[in-house]
C-alpha cells in the first residue's frame, strides 16, 4: 500500500466498522475450525496489527506471530499487539514446513506485490495437516476503483475464482460467504459513480454514528453468519480453506 494508507489503517482500524466486522469474522472462523490445541497461527500480512492484537487476547495460547512486507508497519504492529512481527512476503513464508495450525490473510493476495498461486501455495506448506487458511478477499473485479489504486489491490475475486485458485493449491474442505452484502449497494454507488479523482482509499475516520449504523448492520450479518447462513454477494469474500 501506499505508506499514507497504512498510517490510515492504523489510526482507524480499533474503530472503523468494515475493521471491527472483517476482524470479527476472522475470530468467528477461527473457532469454526478445530486447529490441534496450542498450534502456532499467523497472521500474514498483518499490516498495524490490529488483527494481531486481537488474535493475541482471542487466543494467546496460540502464539500468534505476524509478518508484513513493509517495515514501519511490522514495527507498529510489534508494538500494537506483543506479538513477535517479521518482515518478510507472503510469497515466501519464513516458517518451516507444517509448522504452523492457523493462518489468516485478510486483503493480501489482491495486492500487485503478491502471486496468488505462490503465496496459496506457502501457505498449505506450512500448515499442519488438518490446519486451516482463513481467508478474506475483495470482491468482483469490476468493482475496482480508486481505491484499490491507493492500498495497491491488482486483483478482486468472485467464489469460483477463489474456491478454483484454493483447489489448486492443494486445499481441501474450502467453506466459502460473501460479506458487507447490506451495505453492497451503497458501495457500488461509492466505488462507480463519477465521483472527481480520490486521492485516498475510502479507509478512515467515520462519525461516531455512522460506525454505529454500519457497525450494526455488520453484527447483523454476522448473526447471520453464524447460523450457518451463506451471502450470495457482497463486497468481501471469506473463505475457510483446510489442508
Amino acid at each position: 500500500m501506499e505508506p499514507a494508507e497504512y498510517d490510515r489503517m492504523d489510526a482507524v482500524e480499533d474503530r472503523m466498522w468494515w475493521y471491527r466486522a472483517a476482524h470479527a469474522n476472522m475470530l468467528d472462523a477461527l473457532l469454526g475450525s478445530s486447529p490441534p490445541p496450542g498450534s502456532p497461527l499467523l497472521d500474514a500480512g498483518c499490516g498495524t496489527g490490529g488483527l494481531l492484537r486481537r488474535l493475541a487476547a482471542a487466543a494467546p495460547d496460540r502464539l500468534p506471530v505476524g509478518i508484513d512486507i513493509f517495515e514501519p508497519a511490522a514495527a507498529t504492529a510489534r508494538g500494537k499487539s506483543g506479538c513477535p512481527v517479521t518482515v518478510a512476503s507472503a510469497n515466501c513464508l519464513p516458517f518451516r514446513d507444517a509448522s504452523l495450525g492457523t493462518i489468516f490473510s485478510v486483503d493480501v493476495i489482491c495486492h500487485r506485490n503478491v502471486d496468488p498461486a505462490t503465496a496459496l501455495a506457502e501457505s498449505r506448506r506450512c500448515l499442519i495437516p488438518g490446519g486451516s487458511l482463513i481467508i478474506n478477499v475483495p470482491a468482483y473485479q469490476w468493482m475496482a476503483s480508486f481505491h484499490d489504486r491507493e492500498v495497491h489491490n491488482a486483483r478482486r475475486f468472485d467464489r469460483a475464482g477463489l474456491i478454483r485458485l484454493l483447489a489448486g493449491a492443494g486445499f481441501t474442505r474450502v467453506r466459502t460467504t460473501y460479506w458487507n452484502s447490506i451495505l453492497f449497494p451503497l458501495m457500488v454507488l461509492r466505488r462507480k459513480l463519477p465521483t472527481g479523482n480520490p486521492s485516498h482509499s475510502d479507509v478512515g475516520e467515520f462519525s461516531s454514528l455512522a460506525n454505529s449504523v454500519f457497525g450494526g448492520i455488520m453484527a447483523a450479518e454476522r448473526a447471520g453468519l453464524r447460523l450457518g447462513l451463506r451471502y450470495p454477494f457482497g463486497g468481501s469474500l471469506l473463505a475457510v480453506a483446510t489442508k
